[in-house]
Formats: C-alpha cells, structure tokens, sequence
C-alpha cells in the first residue's frame, strides 16, 4: 500500500461509530428531533448516510425518499428500493415532475440549449460536460452542451456564458424541490433532513444552494469520495450501488460527475487532494501516481480555484 493510499485509509469500525454518535448527539442536543429523513438515489453517497442513521437511530426512526422525475434514470429507483429494504428502512416515493412542470424547469432549460443547438427539441436528451484533459490542461472550466438525438446522433457546442447560466438556474429547480420535499417529511413527523454531501462534493461547491446543500446535519462531509467507499463495503451498502459509477441525476442523458465537474477520476483525484493536505511535495505525490509534477499542479490549481469561487454556497446569510 503507497503512502497516499494509507493516508486515505480509515478504521471503518472508529469512524461509523463516530459518526454514529455525532448523529445523536446531533438531533437530541441541537435539533430536539425524533428520527432522520434521507433522500436515497440509489448512489453511493446517500447509501453511506442511510446505512449509518439506521444505526444511529434504528430502522424504524429513519425515512428514506425517492425523488425521481421524468428524467430520471430508472436505475437509480430501482436500487434505491434495494436499498431501503437491504436496511429494512421505511420509504416514500414522491415524483417532482408536477413540481418542476410548475417552475417551467424544462421549458426554461429548452429554450436555452435551443438558442445554442436550433436542432434541439424535447425528442433529444441533453447534459452539459466539461473536456476531460484536466491532468493536461490548467485551463479554466469551459463548458459544453452536448444534445443526443432519438436516432443517437450527437451535437456539441461551447455554452455561451448566459445560456449556461440560464440551463444550470433551470436545473437547479430540481435539487430545490427535492429539498422541499425532504423538509416536508421531515417537518410532518418532527424529523432532522440528514445531508449527502461528501467532502469532494462540499469543499468544491458539487451542490445546489438550497437544494442539495440545505440540510439539518451533514455527516459524511468531512470524508473523501474513497473513504465513502470504505465505509459501504463495512456497512453491507448492496454491491450493485458500490461498483456503479457516480451520476449526477440532474440532465435528461445519463451524466457522470467526472464529466460534469470533477474532470480527474476520484482515486486520482483524492490521493493528490490528501497528498497536498498533508504536507507531501509535488514531486512526492507525482513519483507515487506515476504522473508529471505539471499534472499534479493542474489538478490542485483546479480544487484550490473551485473552493474558492464556490465559497458564497458554504456561507452563513449575512
């Protein structure tokens, strides 16, 4: 095992525990609230929380809610429900399409990507991705639109800075009403809405103000997407959810988050982070991945610009 790899490496035992008694000490002391609400995607990052709030406050105290759309992969409800039966974990399905039709999601996305691609109508999926030379390429994050015709046909162009802003303010429609809904379960039934966000995902800004960001307790925050892994294979997380890989749930073609955002794969990615974090030098961390040390500066020039430019999704309300 490398230096990197044990650094990245946890006592599963110590740590479920840990945070298994944060959690209570959480909800009872700060919260004064009698179970937990989850929303479980069949991904791997809310598997972990479920997984750990059943322990923390038995099956029966913890909700688990589905919130597909029309969009929505089918896959993901399918394993979600293996899920909540795998930890035996009362569950609810609450379909937001209604809710998203309301807001003009759709509509507003559409009209936008159309300005960009004419081509493009409902009939198309469509999701925006990033190019995937990060460990190359310093550049700053240029995204696309790529729309995927019902023959399979597929068109790409470069997003003009409002179109963009435009599709990713539509989209953001989706992570709101699922927090909504969350914090209507919760609210029925005197509950605390427990978060999903990784590290990864929090400390660079993968989340939705309000949306996926908002929540009463965020557990698994403080973990590396590798350490989340650890932690499933302890906790019996359904190996179907473990070797899947992570999606965004967000746009109409199914989308990873490494094409979406993060751009390096997570076992690059998080070795380099926790290198940085603990006082390796470039040249280090470069000898142990086998990568040039002009790869490695790209990939922590890209975390350090993303903490910082997503610093106002963390912030209290001034």
């Amino acid at each position: 095992m490398s230096k990197l790899e044990k650094l990245l490496k946890i006592d599963v035992e110590i740590e479920t525990e840990k945070i298994v008694q944060n959690l209570r000490t959480s909800l009872a002391k700060f919260f004064k609230k009698r179970g937990a609400v989850v929303g479980i995607s069949g991904g791997i990052d809310s598997s972990v929380v479920l997984a750990l709030c059943t322990r923390a406050f038995g099956p029966q105290k913890v909700l688990g809610v589905m919130l597909p759309e029309k969009e929505s992969c089918k896959d993901n409800f399918i394993l979600a429900r293996q899920l909540a039966k795998t930890f035996k974990v009362k569950y609810i399905i609450e379909d937001i399409t209604g809710a998203l039709e309301g807001f003009n999601c759709y509509k507003r996305r559409d009209d936008a990507i159309q300005r960009v691609l004419p081509e493009y109508d409902a009939s198309y999926k469509a999701k925006i991705i990033l190019p995937d030379d990060k460990l190359e390429n310093d550049s700053l994050n240029v995204f696309h639109i790529l729309i995927i015709s019902p023959e399979g046909t597929q068109n790409k162009s470069r997003l003009p800075l409002s179109e963009y802003l435009e599709i990713v303010a539509a989209s953001n429609f989706k992570q709101r009403a699922r927090m909504s809904m969350l914090y209507f379960h919760a609210d029925a039934r005197n509950y605390a809405v427990i978060g999903t966000a990784n590290k990864n995902e929090h400390d660079q800004g993968f989340f939705v103000k309000y949306g996926d960001g908002g929540a009463d307790i965020k557990p698994i925050a403080h973990l590396y997407k590798s350490q989340v892994y650890q932690l499933a294979e302890y906790l019996g997380v359904p190996s179907e959810i473990s070797v899947r890989v992570p999606t965004t749930d967000t746009y109409s073609a199914e989308q990873t988050q490494e094409e979406f955002f993060f751009r390096v794969p997570f076992d690059i990615l998080d070795k380099i982070w926790i290198g940085k974090e603990n006082g390796f030098s470039l040249q280090d961390i470069a000898e142990e991945l086998n990568l040039s040390i002009n790869q490695i500066e790209n990939v922590i020039n890209d975390i350090e610009r993303k903490n910082k430019t997503t610093e106002y999704l963390r912030m209290n309300p001034i």
